[in-house]
């Protein structure tokens, strides 16, 4: 685990979370105490639906709010489309960006992705930028490669480097059961790390780096304690109030 700055544990409830859900988000808060908010942040990216109701509940929780995506302008006739001015309004502090999922499944591009980056630091929000390589990029070699390109083409310039999440997601880890071994976490932190500096210099230490890809409370211990990784992206444990804890209760 890294000491500086204090490690980030995010939930990505993607497509998943009704009216009935706020309950988990309430019991996340009634686990929340003191002594753990002064070892670790959590943040709930639920969807869109529930942003403005989950930040009135959270009132006082010190619990942070995020978006799973946003648009790289502030207003318009962008139907369907939210802008990140928008999610700040309903109460969030966070935007993820550039998930796998919106790349092959929406065809995102590393230059919006960026885009969208920019546009969350402009609305006041701390985007969480995705990086990741598929099974047959890893296979052939090339993953520290695509993940440095996806940071030299999706990481804004000149951006407050403690302003930035990074959160490195192997594609083929999410969802799956499957995760990388520790070795290959510490690994391609260290390449992401790297990279960082080469971006913000001396300043890339406070950029956080998360792992995300199967996180869940059986494995987050020997994921979380590996050098250079300052939290997670939780994808499906994240759904439920006492497995999302449990992952976060590994840094009390």
């Amino acid at each position: 685990m890294s000491s500086t700055p204090r490690p980030l544990v995010a939930g990505n409830w993607k497509m998943h979370g009704l009216s009935a859900s706020l309950g988990e988000i309430e019991a996340v808060a009634g686990g929340y105490d003191a002594a753990l908010r002064e070892k670790v942040e959590l943040a709930i990216c639920p969807p869109a639906t529930l942003l403005e109701r989950a930040s009135r509940l959270l009132a006082g929780a010190e619990i942070a709010l995020g978006g799973q995506d946003c648009h790289e302008r502030p207003s318009g006739a962008h139907t369907g489309d939210i802008s990140a001015e928008m999610l700040a309004d309903a109460g969030a502090s966070y935007v993820i960006v550039g998930h796998s999922e919106r790349r092959a499944d929406h065809g995102e591009s590393d230059a919006l992705i960026r885009a969208k980056a920019l546009a969350g630091l402009r609305a006041g929000l701390s985007p969480i930028v995705c990086v990741g390589e598929t099974r047959a990029e890893r296979d052939a070699g090339r993953a520290s490669a695509i993940v440095e390109a996806q940071l030299d083409g999706s990481l804004p310039r000149r951006a407050a480097p403690d302003k930035l999440v990074v959160a490195y997601e192997p594609v083929w880890a999410i969802g799956s059961g499957l995760t990388p071994t520790p070795l290959d976490v510490a690994e391609m932190h260290a390449a992401i790390r790297a990279r960082l500096v080469i971006h913000f210099g001396t300043g890339a230490a406070a950029t956080r780096i998360l792992y995300g890809g199967s996180v869940k409370a059986a494995n987050a211990a020997e994921l979380l304690r590996v050098k250079n990784v300052d939290g997670a992206l939780v994808g499906g444990a994240s759904l439920t109030a006492k497995e999302f804890l449990e992952i976060a209760e590994i840094y009390r």
